[in-house]
Order: structure tokens, then sequence, then C-alpha cells
């Protein structure tokens, strides 16, 4: 038996090592040898409070293929955003320069006319065109008059909608993910069981949420069709204005002036001058605002670190009075139940990040992430500067922060314990920013087809070399074995 199985193992080996060959031979592969040429986009994100520039690239060969487009830079521009700059036009394009010049050292100068360049405004720049339409106007016309002198393929500067804004931002979330297509192994396109992550933006001005629904949405603006990669998706989106961080902290100042003439968010031992012109300038704020009042005057508030009344302040923003749909997130809303996993960004992630890492609280489940913000909101002033003497500038404004965000969740959206424990907060992904810029840009740029990628992918050197290896192998394995074998069959022992 041990004979047969001996005088068997020849042709076996070679029998593999002849399939390795082929297969070796039928392998598809490509010459990685020298790195494929790249190409760029530039997405300037002119937010509410400030604007960022992101540079991505790609290889130049693979522009319709997923997960390849990654954030090669970024840059901040120093100032407010373009909105602020409502009184001087001109000195929002300025304020784009130092970021731009970096631009043009980040890409190749041989890659500089090819490279689309697009700036993007949200909620800072609605909220303008809502209040002063021509101011709004020359804003866009200055940084579009900035943005022509560079030698990149300007290709506008837009007000993006809410809905843009929000669904863009999904796309950016879930093509980082490879949650819409990814490469198996095998060599082929395939679309990942897991689904889709909603998405969850808290911006200056407004927040956005986004996930898909598989049910048909009540009211048909709170709904959007896409189809990527041969995949038909239904996502439900809304972006409510004036629940953006920076003007919810408005807000709140303009109800702690009217109704404590003390403010319960703010630490114990921190007061400052409020200038009552500031607070009531922003449409967010104007139902708010006094029918008489001195706009150059200025008020000293103080801190009482009072949680209880600090939520009584933050529930006063929404609104659960009627509801004309089945069901609302608030303020008459339509929105179905919140389904799936979510990431959530911007600013969700910088004040529970500041929950976690600064103060050192859980905030795993919503029952923590409540005693974790009455924890923040407990803290006297002289606390919280020793626990983040870095973030001083923002200190103040964390406890308020932080009760936004934890009655926008478990009230405003409606998460339950179990729904909270699929949200992630997260800034990047894939070692790139998440928000809705690398989206905008994949959409204008055509980046994501229509249609499911047919092609296979060519071989990597490297695994080559592994295949050729595997069939030397095999065959000297071979050749031995049949050596071995002919010189036992000539041994005069040999039977």
């Amino acid at each position: 038996m041990a004979g047969k199985l001996q005088s068997l193992l020849p042709p076996i080996l070679l029998a593999v090592a002849g399939l390795s060959g082929l297969l070796l031979l039928c392998v598809p592969t490509r010459d990685v040898r020298e790195p494929p040429a790249l190409k760029y986009g530039i997405v300037l994100d002119a937010g509410s409070s400030h604007t960022s520039m992101f540079v991505y690239k790609w290889p130049a060969d693979k522009e319709n293929d997923t997960g390849i487009v990654g954030q090669h830079s970024s840059c901040d521009v120093q100032g407010g955003g373009i909105s602020s700059y409502a009184d001087n036009p001109s000195a929002a394009g300025q304020s784009l320069v130092e970021c731009m010049e970096q631009a043009l050292r980040d890409v190749p100068k041989d890659r500089h006319s090819s490279t689309p360049l697009y700036l993007g405004a949200t909620a800072g720049m609605r909220l303008l065109n809502l209040t002063s339409p021509e101011a709004a106007s020359s804003v866009l016309a200055a940084v579009t008059r900035t943005l022509s002198q560079y030698p990149f393929d300007f290709r506008g500067a837009r007000i993006l909608s809410g809905q843009d804004e929000g669904v863009f931002g999904w796309v950016t979330a879930n093509y980082l993910l490879e949650n819409f297509i990814k490469f198996g192994w095998v060599g082929r396109w395939f679309r990942p069981r897991k689904g889709t992550l909603g998405a969850m933006d808290l911006g200056g001005a407004s927040t956005q949420i986004t996930f898909e629904t598989t049910s048909p949405a009540e009211d048909p603006a709170n709904e959007v069709h896409l189809r990527l990669y041969g995949q038909y998706y239904s996502v439900y989106t809304h972006s409510f204005l004036c629940y953006g961080r920076d003007q919810v902290l408005q807000r709140l100042l303009a109800s702690a002036l009217q109704t404590y003439h003390f403010h319960p968010c703010w630490p114990r031992g921190y007061s400052t001058q409020v200038l009552l012109r500031e607070i009531y300038q922003s449409p967010c704020t104007m139902a708010q605002r006094p029918p008489n009042f001195n706009s150059s005057a200025r008020i000293r508030l103080s801190g009482t670190s009072n949680p209880a009344l600090c939520r009584d302040l933050v529930s006063g923003l929404f609104n659960f009075s009627s509801c004309p749909f089945s069901r609302c997130s608030f303020n008459g809303v339509f929105q179905p139940p919140v389904t799936g996993n979510f990431i959530a960004f911007s600013a969700f992630y910088y004040i529970v990040d500041f929950l976690r890492t600064v103060m050192g609280l859980p905030v795993g489940t919503l029952q923590q992430l409540e005693a974790a913000t009455v924890t923040l909101c407990n803290q006297t002033w002289t606390e919280l500067q020793a626990l983040g003497p870095r973030q001083e500038s923002r200190l103040a404004s964390y406890c308020a922060g932080a009760m936004f965000v934890q009655q926008l969740l478990s009230l405003g959206y409606r998460f339950d314990e179990r729904a909270y424990s699929g949200v992630l907060f997260q800034k990047k992904a894939a070692d790139t920013a998440v928000g809705w810029a690398l989206g905008y840009m994949l959409n204008l740029t055509n980046l994501i087809p229509a249609d499911r990628p047919g092609l296979r992918k060519g071989t990597h050197f490297n695994s080559w070399v592994a295949l050729l290896l595997l069939f030397s192998v095999l065959l000297v394995a071979a050749l031995v074995l049949l050596l071995r074998q002919v010189r036992s069959a000539k041994s005069p022992g040999a039977i």
C-alpha cells in the first residue's frame, strides 16, 4: 500500500505543479515597478465658523474604482467663515490666499491645470443669503475672483443646500469605509453585507442627519434616491438650520439673558461681557430679539454651573408640540425610526471626545452620556481650567454643547440605548476627514459611477513572485521524488 502511495506522489505533485504553472500563466498582471500617475482635486469647505481646504488624490488609472480617493493634505484658513466678511467681501477672498499657496506646493506643478477646484459654502452663507442676498453674492464673487487667479481648473463657488450637505456627508463616510462596494480577494467587486452607516454632522450653523431607509418618506423633501455602483439607495436626510453648535450657543445666550440674567450652562467663576448686537444680529436669534434694545450696549454675564437649569434652557430649543406626520423628530419635521449604525462627526466628535479624554468619563451609553454631561456642567471655572488648560477659548461652552448633543440624540432624533450603542464618534475614516467635501467632489467629478464595475484587477508583482516560487518548489519536489523512485527501482533489493 505504501509503495503504491509512493508511486502516486510524483504524478500528483507534477499535476499540481502543472496546474500552478497554468494558474501563473492565466493570472492577469500589471507592472507596478513604476508608480501610477496621480490625479488631484481641491475642495474648500466654507463653513459658518471657518474655512478648510482639502486636497485629495487618486491613481489616474483607477478613476472609477472604489476606496481609492484619499486625503493628500489639508489647510485651515485663518479667521472666520466667509460669511463673516459680509461688510468687507474682498477680505473673504484674501483670507483664502495662504491655503491656496499651500495647494500650489502640495499639487505637482504638471498637474495644476488638470486639478479641479471647488468651493462649497454651507449654513453660514445660507443664513447670510436669507438676510442679505446682495452681500452673499458679493462674498461669492470675491472668493471667485481670488480662486480664478490660480492655475487650477476652478469650477465655481456655490452655496450648498442643507440636503446636499447631509447627503454628501453620508456618501463620504460610506465611500471611505467601503460600504458601497468592495474588492474581494477572489478578484471581483462585491457589495458588503454590512450595509451603510447613517451620518450625523454638527457644524457651526446647522446639523444634519442622514440614513438609509426602506420605508417611503412621508415628506418627499426628506427623501433622496441615489444610484451608486449599480445599487439603488433610498436615503432619509434633513438639515436643521440654526441648530449648529455656534448658533445654538448664541440662542442659549439670548435665552439666559432674558430668563435668568446669568448663564446656568457656564461654569461658576466665569464671567464675561457680551455685546447685544452680536447676540441678536443672527436670523437664528431674531425671535428672541427685544423690540427695543441698545445694540451697542454691553452686559456682563456670569456662570452658575447649574445642570438642571441648563437642561431646561437647552430643552427650550426643541418643539415637540405638534407633528403632521405619523412620527417626527422635532419642530414638526418627519423622521422615520433611526436604523443601523451611525457615524457622528464634526462638533459631535469634538464635544464627546472632550468628555472622554479631557474629563475622563465613559460615554458608551445614553445614561453614561447624560451622567458625563451633568458632571461637566457641575465643574467650576477653576476646575475646568485645570483639566483643559490648552482649550481655554472653548472651555466655558463645553457644558452647553454637551447638553445640546445629549438632548438632540435622545429627545430630538430619538435614539434609544440600543440605537445609541451603534453610534461611532469619529472625525476621520481611512485617514481622511469625514464631512461633505469629499462626497461633493466625488459627485461633481463622476468618480462614483452609477453602474457596477465589471473589470477584474491585475495581480500585484508580489503575488506574481509568490505564485512563481510555489510553482518552482512543487516542481523541484516532484523531480526529487521521481529521482528517488527511479533509484529505488534500480536497487538490487527492489521488488
